[in-house]
């Protein structure tokens, strides 16, 4: 069964001869209707990563994982790969690739395209914002490359992955965070929502400051964005209030907002021996979140 594998793979079994193998490169050269759109086995061997790929790092256990199944299964969903001469380069699907490697597979199913280097990247780059397990910043630095190496325009990328302008431009903007901010966020220690509340900030200090804070207190997407209208105007007659609140009522106002999930507030008197509690909501639904937490 292995030495039947192998020879389906050297030269895509009776699908290409050695010769179209190598002179088959676009859909107008003859033969090519032969194998394009076609499942077909490929050697290992006569593929290679494609060089612009965005995706640059793959979870070690994650591969091995995959590997095992497609030892038990084999792989379910073929790749796709780029005819490049008679060696293939890989448009989606790299995870795949590897993890066939270190089953010990010898071949792997694929799509063959006949693209150029611009379609190649272009797919590779749409292909990877379709991904689910995407950090944000991956994503930003995806849609740029799409704006600048593509040529796209944002409208064009919106219809391009169904995505609206606001949500690409609010994305791209994390590209301005400082690098430590960028790395927060690709290692979950903070989330996009956090990167937009910093990024409002104009200021690289108060950038800064809003970091420590949101890491220091854990504070919420929700209290970092009234953190940030703070730094923007300290002297609001909200951040004096703000400001002479103590550190108890502080934490209490965390403590609610994390519990409800709707913003909190504690107002308190001049003395500050009385005080009363406010919580924000935008709709009947969030009010109902909140009564569902005292029934």
């Amino acid at each position: 069964m292995k030495d039947k594998k192998r020879a389906m793979g050297r030269g895509l079994g009776a699908i290409l001869s050695a010769e179209s193998k190598a002179t088959v490169n676009s859909a107008t050269d003859e033969g090519a209707d032969k194998f394009v759109g076609n499942i077909v086995e490929v050697s290992l061997e006569d593929i290679y990563p494609n060089a612009s790929q965005p995706r640059t790092y793959f979870d070690e256990k994650a591969l091995n994982d995959l590997a095992q199944s497609i030892k038990n299964l084999g792989v379910i969903q073929p790749i796709t790969l780029r005819k490049d001469g008679d060696k293939f380069e890989i448009i989606s699907g790299e995870r795949r690739f590897r993890a066939s490697k270190i089953a010990g597979l010898e071949t792997v199913p694929a799509y063959i395209r006949l693209v150029n280097d611009q379609e190649l990247l272009e797919m590779a780059l749409v292909e990877n914002i379709q991904r689910e397990d995407l950090d944000a910043i991956e994503i930003a630095l995806t849609y740029q490359r799409l704006l600048e190496e593509i040529g796209m325009t944002q409208e064009n990328l919106s219809q391009r992955v169904g995505k609206e302008r606001s949500t690409i431009t609010n994305s791209i903007r994390l590209l301005r965070l400082n690098p430590d901010v960028q790395n927060a966020i690709r290692s979950g220690e903070i989330s996009a929502g956090h990167g937009r509340a910093i990024i409002s900030l104009e200021d690289a200090e108060k950038q800064d400051v809003l970091f420590q804070k949101i890491i220091k207190n854990n504070l919420s997407v929700r209290q970092a964005e009234q953190e940030s209208q703070l730094l923007k105007n300290p002297k609001s007659p909200i951040a004096k209030t703000k400001a002479a609140i103590p550190n108890l009522y502080r934490k209490a106002e965390k403590n609610l907002a994390d519990i409800l999930d709707v913003k909190v507030e504690i107002k308190t008197s001049a003395n500050g021996k009385k005080g009363k509690i406010v919580l924000d909501f935008k709709n009947e639904e969030e009010l109902e979140h909140i009564l569902s937490h005292f029934k």
